[in-house]
């Protein structure tokens, strides 16, 4: 079998075996394989380019560190895109007009700004208020068709603008906050825009629509409301804080600050994450939010864009509730939520790793030694993806045993029915919306631990593109690539014509090289089948194992308190001893002290006894 490999004349900076080229035509060389340069082909050969996107004039944003941009203040520029607020709605019309009274007081050009109100079954219906912008309507669910997610892709659905402006019905935003999200969209079409909410309980007799407008229009909004003390998106503003007004944020942080309540970005952008999982009824913003960072999207939260929040969020009022409703759904769809998915034997929905193995021109033994590998890797949310020409199996099949497609039926055979392998023609450009994708090459298997430590390791620096050198000879160099969906989905949308997918991974995001005994990816004839027996059974006894360790753990856990408690108690023997020698040492020098005081009277008294018989015998009676 011919595996493509590098030629050992090119620089050794990223690009090894391309999964998603265009098969060569035959003739590339003797086996039909082509040669591949260490270096990407041209992106125009590997992936369509984003539908509108201008790839010459898009600026190039390394990580999420959007400050490379220069967004113009509110005022001191000419906006040109037209913008929808979509805005779905249930009953209180009472916060609904205040929400539109704020709108149509904004500084954005009233021509280039609509508002689409969807009525999501308000009983009574919602009403059109005098009070609001000049391009307002209200527009109703289809039967059937409830909850938020449904609204928003009604909304977005009949919307004129280029960026989708969703924003809740209980808003009140500040003179300047559909400008201040507008800005960045003008400067790049990749971006997602929250704003800044501050919370108001209501206190008191709440102002007129028109007290609104009036208030918003001088721009003294923050005077409408008392600020609520007790509630706010804190943990979003420590976030934040923490990495730099989320210039620093890593990859798997980007969704977290995607709440719903005002968030901006393109349309074309929306469309091509996917719109809404109208499935979900709660937390289909932080879904869409984790969908929107695998197209390479920029997250910035705007702190200009200011809002007020009338009330406080079902989140708020009952937060223990909302987790244990949202936790299974957002375990299933967001790889990244790592502590919710430790479940032993669980398959999800959206996988943390897509393993792509090329199956044409490679043998039946080698495919299925590094099928097997990546799938009884300690990671438990892993897809397999084998991609050859699977088309070509349908019609007469001749003799089963001189069939020369016998290696493809094999494993077609073989892996048919496991709900964790797909077959595909091509690889698409990127695994979305899994945020990684290890391409190996047929006949080289990963470790058990392999895909979790070479994850662990992109993710220490947020880094793009990890290349594992396997082989090595004249023809030149094979690797095996560890690739992060968001990074590469970023350089498609920001390569220039004829520049290297991989050279622009690696400047945006960082691409390193390492070495495969490090990491475990070893050879078929050395890795496979002497490991290959039973998965269950294996795993049975390494639970079992396990759990013995973990028995043999708590012994000695309670061995040790034993010893340590013992070891109080002859620490408090050995301190009262200390006191009791320190006590009897203290009396035995006052006794010393008392005999020597009662020898020194002694001798002093014999002295004198002595002294009074010579006097007598020398002076007479």
């Amino acid at each position: 079998m011919s595996t493509p490999r590098i030629s050992p004349d090119t620089p050794y900076t990223p690009r090894v075996q391309d999964s998603h080229a265009t098969p060569a035509p035959a003739g590339d060389d003797a086996m039909g394989t082509p040669r591949i340069s260490l270096c990407a082909p041209r992106v125009q050969d590997r992936y369509a380019a984003p539908a509108g996107d201008d790839a010459a004039g898009t600026p190039r944003i390394p990580g999420n560190d959007y400050g490379v941009l220069s967004a113009p203040a509110p005022g001191t520029w000419e906006p040109r895109l037209p913008v929808s607020v979509v805005i779905p709605a249930r009953g209180r019309q009472d916060r609904l007009d205040l929400t539109l009274a704020a709108l149509a007081a904004q500084t954005y050009p009233s021509h280039l700004l609509e508002v689409i109100v969807v009525d999501d079954g308000s009983a009574p219906p919602l009403r059109l208020p005098e009070i609001a912008p000049e391009h307002t309507r209200i527009v109703g669910n289809a039967p059937g068709r409830r909850g938020i997610a449904w609204a928003l892709e009604t909304g977005t659905a009949i919307a004129d603008g280029q960026v989708i402006h969703r924003m809740d019905a209980d808003i009140v935003a500040y003179r300047e906050h559909v400008e201040a999200h507008m800005r960045w969209h003008h400067l790049a079409g990749y971006m997602v825009v929250t704003g800044t909410l501050r919370f108001t309980a209501m206190a008191g007799t709440p102002p007129t629509p028109a007290e609104v407008r009036i208030a918003v229009a001088k721009d003294r909004a923050g005077s409408l409301f008392e600020e609520d003390p007790e509630h706010g998106h804190d943990w979003i503003g420590e976030l934040i804080a923490a990495h730099r007004d989320f210039r620093d944020a890593p990859s798997s942080l980007l969704h977290r600050v995607h709440v719903g309540a005002t968030v901006s970005l393109p349309a074309a952008l929306l469309r091509e994450t996917g719109g809404l999982d109208t499935s979900l009824a709660l937390g289909e913003d932080t879904e869409l939010g984790y969908r929107l960072t695998q197209t390479g999207a920029v997250f910035v939260p705007d702190a200009e864009a200011l809002s007020w929040h009338l009330g406080t969020t079902t989140a708020m009022r009952r937060p223990a509730d909302v987790r244990r409703h949202n936790d299974p759904f957002i375990a299933d769809r967001i790889p990244y939520r790592r502590h919710l998915r430790t479940d032993a034997g669980r398959q999800w929905l959206v996988p943390y790793v897509d393993v792509v193995v090329d199956a044409r021109d490679a043998s039946f033994e080698d495919v299925r030694a590094s099928v097997d590998g990546a799938l009884a890797s300690t990671l438990p949310d892993v897809r397999v993806t084998l991609t050859g020409p699977w088309a070509s199996l349908a019609g007469e099949r001749p003799a089963p045993l001189d069939d020369p497609l016998l290696d493809l039926r094999l494993l077609r055979g073989q892996y048919a029915h496991d709900g964790r392998v797909s077959f595909a023609e091509r690889v698409p450009a990127t695994s979305a919306p899994a945020p990684f994708r290890l391409v190996c090459p047929a006949g080289w298997v990963p470790g058990a631990e392999s895909l979790a430590e070479l994850i662990e390791q992109a993710e220490k620096d947020d880094e793009g593109l990890l290349l594992v050198a396997l082989d090595e000879d004249e023809s030149g160099v094979l690797a095996a690539r560890l690739e992060r969906t968001s990074a590469v989905a970023r350089a498609m949308r920001v390569a220039r014509e004829g520049e290297r997918l991989d050279d622009v991974i690696a400047e945006l995001h960082g691409a390193t090289w390492l070495d495969a005994e490090s990491w475990k990816l070893r050879p078929a004839a050395r890795a496979y089948p002497s490991w290959a027996t039973n998965r269950n059974r294996e795993a049975a006894r390494w639970r079992a194992t396990a759990e013995s360790r973990e028995r043999e753990a708590e012994r000695a856990r309670r061995q040790v308190a034993a010893l340590k408690a013992e070891l109080k108690e002859l620490r408090a023997a050995a301190a009262k001893g200390s006191r009791d020698t320190v006590r009897w040492k203290e009396k035995a020098e006052q006794r010393r002290l008392e005999a020597v005081a009662l020898r020194q009277a002694q001798q002093r008294s014999l002295l004198g006894r002595a002294a009074r018989r010579l006097r007598t015998l020398t002076e007479g009676p």
